[in-house]
């Protein structure tokens, strides 16, 4: 059973199981973890998250609500970014 933690301020939020196939803002969701969002679909970056300790892969090409200085900063867009093994996540986006 592979976890997704969910931390705001480095203090946990709480965790959830991965599904596969389903994108983190959604797993989210499922765990009463509140995530800002807005288009779903990649295009708006409202619901960027960091990756604190894991591994997401990032859209080829990467999607226009992320740009490269982000994902360069382990930054990931919740609604698209499917996780496939365990992985730690901060909440408050950046500045």
């Amino acid at each position: 059973m592979a976890l997704l933690r969910f931390f705001r301020n480095g203090v946990i939020l709480g965790s959830a199981e991965i599904e596969e196939g389903i994108p983190i803002l959604e797993i989210a969701d499922q765990a009463g973890i509140e995530i800002p969002r807005g288009c779903t679909s990649g295009n708006c970056g409202t619901c960027l998250v960091k990756l604190i300790q894991g591994e997401v892969p990032i859209p080829d090409p990467p999607p226009p609500g992320l740009d490269d200085y982000l994902i360069e900063d382990g930054y990931i867009l919740a609604c698209i970014c499917v996780a496939d093994a365990a992985c730690d996540i901060e909440t408050n986006p950046p500045l």
